[in-house]
């Protein structure tokens, strides 16, 4: 050891000892970091462990992406070597195939690294002055719904069995309830009361982190048993778990089938609901309730109510809207509420 390293370990001791620190421990620790220092990997697996697992909606989707993506390419470096540059040159090659989706991955490694960082278990700041028009692309905002026309051929093509009868029952429950595919896709046949005739989506399955508590319309009771006393081996409601990109990819093909005009997908009948609803004259806070989503502002913290009477008469009225639409009633013209 030179003399400038034994000045530089001596002031190292002071500083440990003017904290309350043992230098011997310290010592110790030190080596250990040096030779087995904290990865890239071991620091997104810790956050995934201690927060993403039980409070990131989609975990699975991500861990995949991160296994494909970025893993591979820089997860054994120690992430005290993992500079910005080597984090762009990941990111670049998401970009090429995804930009939103390098986006996504690029806001998760950052929380990641800000978590590992706030709780000391790894310091790294080198995705901290990047954004995500740096790396990727932020998902546009998207406005289309469906037309009544689109939502009765949909709704008909339901009742003629064009669908497998997975993606049959799921599409009925997803238009009639404004669900999130999730919630339908995961939904086991305990959340289904039909005594108080409620559907609750457990917090796991909600993307807000609460449950979700429903009207089950009486349109549905007897389509809704029917699925229950067939798929109650399974333990799910539709009869099987399929995962979210099985399911997105056959949705996403669906306006192609039936010969519509413009791409939608199943994502796109929750906002079809939603303005559907609000066209009808239903309350906006009961159509939000009905997402899902939570109240804003102060709502949030002093009104919890449901607003159950009103969500099932926004859904009885939305179950003949629909029937209205795919042609089940003759001589009904369709009329806007009046505002």
């Amino acid at each position: 050891m030179s003399l400038k390293q034994a000045r530089e370990t001596r002031d190292k001791c002071r500083n440990w000892l003017a904290s309350g620190k043992d230098p011997k421990l310290q010592f110790g620790l030190d080596m250990q970091e040096s030779l087995k220092p904290v990865t890239v990997k071991d620091a997104i697996e810790y956050w995934i462990k201690n927060y993403g697992r039980d409070n990131r909606v989609g975990i699975d989707k991500h861990i995949a992406q991160l296994n494909k993506y970025i893993y591979p390419n820089i997860g054994n470096m120690a992430l005290s070597d993992c500079e910005t540059h080597y984090w762009i040159q990941c990111f670049d090659d998401i970009k090429k195939k995804s930009p939103v989706s390098s986006g996504n991955i690029f806001q998760l490694c950052k929380q990641a690294l800000k978590f590992c960082r706030v709780r000391k278990f790894a310091i790294s700041n080198a995705l901290d002055d990047l954004t995500i028009p740096d790396v990727g692309k932020v998902q546009n905002k998207i406005d289309r719904f469906l037309t009544d026309n689109e939502l009765g051929q949909l709704w008909k093509s339901i009742n003629k069995n064009a669908h497998t009868p997975y993606y049959s029952n799921l599409l009925t429950i997803l238009i009639v309830f404004g669900c999130r595919t999730q919630e339908a896709r995961l939904s086991k046949y305990s959340e289904w009361d039909f005594n108080s005739m409620l559907w609750t989506v457990p917090k796991e399955h909600s993307k807000s982190g609460g449950k979700i508590i429903r009207p089950i319309p009486v349109y549905m009771k007897q389509f809704l048993e029917k699925l229950i006393y067939q798929n109650h081996k399974s333990g799910y409601l539709l009869g099987e778990f399929k995962n979210g990109s099985t399911v997105a990819k056959y949705g996403v093909n669906i306006w192609k089938k039936l010969g519509h005009t413009e791409k939608w997908t199943l994502h796109d009948l929750r906002r079809t609901l939603a303005t559907k609803l609000n066209d009808m004259g239903i309350a906006p806070h009961v159509v939000e309730q009905l997402l899902g989503h939570a109240l804003p502002g102060i709502m949030a913290i002093y009104n919890k109510s449901q607003y159950l009477p009103e969500k099932l008469d926004a859904l009885n009225k939305w179950c003949e809207r629909l029937d209205v639409l795919a042609g089940n009633y003759e001589n009904v013209v369709i009329l806007k509420a009046g505002r």
